[in-house]
């Protein structure tokens, strides 16, 4: 295909306009204004990519629903063991458990870790080496656009004296929650017998890739909002459980807010603390064995938090069970109650009350209040790096690091940069900066 003769892509005001569009496109149509950028180089019928960023999914998808809703993770990652970063691969893939001819290129720019877009030609002659390069171009514009548009895609520094306890205690504890859920649902995989083995062991591919991206986000540490609606935190919850049912017996069922107390505005910290307790109890009742179903409830109650999560297991369930997840401290952390009710015979319930209000930041902790983004800021602050070389070092626009070092100053109620420095070397910030391999 001569891409000169294509449409008019030998006009450079027709490139440009495409990746002014590209650079402009919102992260939910990204993949969609690049389908129509390409529709002229490659007959198509859907986009899929594959990305190691972003925290919810690995896979998103553009175009004909029966084909990208059938593409699973492991068939991508199988692809991107072909396709290397900047070098376009043609060839026939198995996809949406078809082999078909597929055109893949991978992106890797500064602060990813990389995406693959596959797109599976619709007929008509296999794309040549200019078009090919064409496309691998626009897809380093679209990765370039998604990684500025995902937060999770940012560096974190997290190893400030004030975070380390806490912080690395939390994220061993997530990862062991996480780690539990995917073993969890590995063995519900195996212990199905309505699966024939070439089904099982892709679909424990697909499951082992997808957690392997949930455990790099919680490491990561997922960036969140300071407050959600308790319908999409909710939401947050069934997508977090929805692993332990997928592939096993057990059946879960969710009950959450709906109406004005789902529009209801409640602090993420209480969100998440909430998440976490079902994940732990849910691991929990399920290792106790003889559980066939769990309900997750959240009610919005005056001034707090309501969730329950009941079970039809044996009754047997003790409240020192939920010890291995520090459940109770991690409740209490936040000003909570966690309360466990087993009777023998009729199952277990676990009740979880959390305030409505984010728990005041601790005394011996002025600098608690930032986020791990300030405190990347603040730590180029303290070495006397001014904007322009903060935004560098932090691969960031001068904007963003005016806006960042703003809330800083607002939220140590300071007023100029120096106080901040001086807080936080009072508060115990190193004074030069850790060398990491």
């Amino acid at each position: 295909m001569d891409v000169m003769a294509n449409g008019d892509w030998g006009d450079p005001r027709r490139a440009l306009s495409v990746a002014a569009a590209l650079m402009q496109a919102p992260l939910k149509k990204v993949l969609s204004t690049l389908s129509d950028a390409l529709s002229e180089l490659v007959a198509h019928d859907a986009l899929v990519m594959l990305t190691g960023d972003c925290p919810k999914s690995a896979t998103w998808s553009h175009g004909d629903a029966g084909l990208t809703e059938a593409v699973t993770t492991a068939e991508m990652s199988q692809l991107a063991t072909h396709v290397a970063v900047g070098r376009p691969w043609y060839d026939r893939a198995l996809l949406a458990g078809q082999a078909r001819p597929v055109l893949a290129v991978a992106s890797a720019p500064p602060g990813s870790a990389g995406a693959l877009l596959a797109v599976p030609t619709a007929g008509g002659p296999p794309p040549d080496a200019a078009v090919r390069a064409l496309v691998q171009r626009l897809w380093d514009l679209a990765t370039l656009r998604i990684v500025a548009l995902l937060p999770s895609a940012e560096p974190v520094n997290q190893a400030a004296p004030w975070m380390a306890s806490g912080e690395r205690a939390r994220i061993v504890t997530d990862l062991t929650d996480t780690h539990a859920a995917t073993l969890t649902s590995l063995i519900g995989l195996l212990r199905n017998r309505g699966l024939d083995d070439a089904t099982a062991r892709s679909t424990a591919v697909d499951l082992a890739v997808s957690s392997l991206i949930e455990l790099r986000s919680v490491g990561d540490g997922e960036r969140l909002p300071d407050e959600e609606s308790a319908g999409d935190a909710f939401g947050r919850l069934t997508d977090m459980l929805g692993l332990l049912s997928r592939y096993g017996n057990v059946r879960l069922e969710f009950s959450g807010p709906a109406g004005d107390p789902a529009r209801r505005v409640i602090p993420s910290v209480i969100a998440q603390t909430a998440r976490t307790a079902a994940r732990g109890t849910a691991l929990t009742m399920l290792e106790q064995g003889g559980v066939g179903r769990i309900r997750v409830s959240w009610r919005i109650e005056d001034g707090e938090l309501c969730q329950v999560v009941r079970d039809d297991g044996p009754g047997f369930l003790a409240g020192d069970a939920l010890a291995v997840h520090r459940l109770a401290d991690r409740t209490a952390a936040v000003g909570g109650a966690l309360q466990v009710d087993a009777v023998p015979g009729w199952g277990t319930i676990v009740t979880v009350r959390l305030p409505l209000a984010a728990p005041e930041r601790r005394r011996n902790d002025p600098l608690g209040g930032l986020n791990p983004r300030e405190l990347d800021v603040l730590e180029q602050l303290v070495q006397g790096r001014r904007n322009r070389a903060i935004a560098a070092q932090l691969r960031i626009s001068e904007h963003t690091v005016k806006f960042h070092v703003a809330k800083i100053l607002r939220k140590l109620d300071v007023t100029s940069r120096g106080e901040a420095v001086a807080l936080a070397l009072s508060a115990g910030f190193p004074a030069s900066l850790a060398l990491t391999s």
